[in-house]
C-alpha cells in the first residue's frame, strides 16, 4: 500500500509516532498526482517543491520534540476561492489571474497551525457558480465531478490527497462527494469561519471538507471550528471533541426520518430503486416524512437570496469585466439587480421558519433526515456541474449535512447518499452516519 491511500488520521499517527515521515507522504501523494492528473485535472495550482519543503519543516519539527499539531505534515487540497499567502488565488475566473493574496483565509491558518501541508489549489468552477471548470470525474472521466468543489472531491477520491476543502452555497460540497464517492462534510452555518474565502452570500456560504473516512472529517472539523473574527456570523467556541463523538456510542439506535422532498420527481428511477432499498433494509430505524406543503418554497426563497446577493458581492467583477463572464454567472447577476428589497427581505426572514419547522422535527424524535445527495449518479459530459436541487433546504436552512459514499449503481457508479443533521449538532451527525454505514455493509 503507498503511503498517498492511507487515511488522515492513520497517516497523523504514523507520523507522529515516526514511522512514516511527513515528506515520504508527500512524495507519495505527488507521485500519485503525476499518475492521474493528467486525466483527472483536479489542481489549478501546485509546487512540488513548496509542499516538500513544508513537510520537511514538519517533520523537524517532530524530531525537535516540540509540540505537534493533530494534522502535522497531512496534505490538504484548497479550494481555489480559499486564499493563500503563499500561492495564488484565481476564484475560477480569469478576471483574477495572477491574483496573489496578502494573507491567508482563517481556515488555512487554522491548518497551517495544526501542522497540515498546503499542498495547492483545487479547481473551482467560475466564482463557484455553474460553468465547469477542467475536472474530470475520476471514476469516468467524460463525466462531470460535480461542482463547484470540483477539484477538491476529485483529489481526494483519486488518492491525490487524503482530505481537501470546498465551499457550499447551495450544493457545491455534497453533489461533487457525491459524484466523485467520497465523504463530504459541511458544517452548520457559522461554525466554520469565511474571512478570506471568496464571498458569495453571507446568508448562504458554508465551507466544507472532504475526506475518504468518517473519521478525517472529524479529525479535520475539530481543527477548523471557531470563532473568526472576521466573519460575524462565528461565535466562540469549546472545543467540539468531534473524534470522541463519532467513536461513541450513541444511547439508542437512531430514528431517521426519509425525507423525498418536493423534489422527488426529480430523482432519477435508479435513485429511486436504491432508496426504496435502503429504506427498506433499515426497517424500523426509517420512518417516512412529508414536508409542509410550504416546504416547496424553500427553493424559491434560496434562489432570490442567492441571487441577490451574489449580484451584490459580485458587481466589481461585473462591471470591470463582464464580457470575461461566462453567460450563465452575468445572467445570474443580472437577475440578482433586479431583485427587489421587498423580496429580499422576505426570503431572508423566511429562514428563521424554516429552520423552527426542522428543529421540531429532531426535538419530536429523528435524530437524522434521510434524503438523496443528487438525483442520481455524476452525469455524462462535462458542459454541466449537475443539479443540486436535493441540497437548497439544508443550505437556507444553514443545518448539516454529509454526503455518504455507501451505494453504487448497477455500473458501479458511486449514488449519493445524504444525511442532514440538527443545527449545531454535527459531531451527532457524523455518530449517526458511523451508524448507518455499519448497518448498510452488516
Amino acid at each position: 500500500m503507498t503511503p498517498a491511500t492511507l487515511s488522515a488520521a492513520a497517516a497523523a499517527e504514523a507520523i507522529r509516532d515516526g514511522v512514516l515521515s511527513a515528506e515520504d507522504l508527500v512524495r507519495a501523494c505527488l507521485e500519485r498526482v503525476r499518475e492521474v492528473e493528467p486525466g483527472v485535472q483536479a489542481w489549478q495550482f501546485l509546487d512540488a517543491e513548496h509542499a516538500l519543503a513544508q513537510a520537511r519543516a514538519a517533520d523537524d519539527l517532530r524530531r525537535s520534540g516540540r509540540a505537534v499539531g493533530a494534522l502535522c505534515g497531512i496534505p490538504v487540497g484548497i479550494k481555489d476561492i480559499v486564499d493563500t499567502a503563499d500561492m495564488p488565488t484565481e476564484n475560477g475566473t480569469v478576471l483574477h489571474a495572477g491574483r496573489m493574496p496578502q494573507s491567508d483565509a482563517s481556515v488555512v491558518c487554522r491548518l497551517r497551525a495544526a501542522g497540515a501541508v498546503i499542498m495547492g489549489k483545487t479547481v473551482t468552477t467560475e466564482c463557484a457558480y455553474f460553468s465547469p471548470g477542467k475536472t474530470r470525474n475520476p471514476h469516468d472521466l467524460n463525466r462531470t465531478p460535480g461542482g463547484s468543489s470540483s477539484g477538491s472531491a476529485a483529489a481526494v477520491a483519486a488518492s491525490m490527497v487524503p482530505v481537501a476543502l470546498g465551499t457550499q452555497t447551495n450544493g457545491s460540497v455534497i453533489r461533487p462527494a457525491a459524484f466523485c464517492g467520497v465523504y463530504g462534510f459541511k458544517p452548520s452555518h457559522g461554525l466554520i469561519g469565511r474571512s478570506g474565502i471568496l464571498r458569495l452570500s453571507r446568508t448562504l456560504d458554508q465551507v466544507g471538507i472532504f475526506a475518504r473516512t468518517l473519521e478525517d472529517l472529524a479529525l479535520v472539523a475539530e481543527e477548523l471550528v471557531g470563532l473568526d473574527l472576521a466573519d460575524p456570523d462565528t461565535q466562540p467556541l469549546a472545543r467540539v471533541p468531534f473524534g470522541e463523538i463519532l467513536a461513541a456510542e450513541a444511547p439508542l439506535p437512531p430514528v431517521i426520518a426519509f425525507v423525498k422532498t418536493p423534489a422527488w420527481d426529480r430523482a432519477e428511477p435508479q435513485t429511486r430503486e436504491a432508496f426504496a432499498e435502503l429504506v427498506g433494509a433499515l426497517g424500523a430505524h426509517v420512518e417516512e416524512v412529508e414536508l409542509a406543503p410550504s416546504a416547496s418554497e424553500t427553493w424559491d426563497w434560496h434562489r432570490t437570496i442567492m441571487e441577490a446577493e451574489m449580484a451584490m458581492n459580485l458587481e466589481p467583477a461585473w462591471r470591470s469585466g463582464r464580457d470575461r463572464l461566462s453567460e450563465k454567472l452575468r445572467a445570474l447577476i443580472e437577475r440578482g439587480r433586479q431583485v427587489s428589497a421587498v423580496d429580499y427581505q422576505h426570503a431572508v426572514a423566511r429562514i428563521a421558519a424554516v429552520r423552527e419547522g426542522f428543529e421540531e422535527l429532531f426535538v419530536q424524535r429523528y435524530d437524522a433526515i434521510l434524503t438523496p445527495s443528487a438525483p442520481g449518479p455524476a452525469p455524462e459530459g462535462l458542459e454541466s456541474t449537475g443539479d443540486p436541487v436535493f441540497c437548497t433546504p439544508w443550505t437556507l436552512a444553514g443545518l448539516p449535512a454529509l454526503n455518504l459514499p455507501i451505494l453504487t449503481t448497477e455500473s458501479g457508479l458511486p449514488l449519493g447518499v445524504q444525511l442532514v443533521g440538527r443545527r449545531h449538532f454535527d459531531a451527532r451527525l457524523l455518530r449517526t452516519a458511523r451508524w448507518l454505514g455499519q448497518a448498510v455493509s452488516a
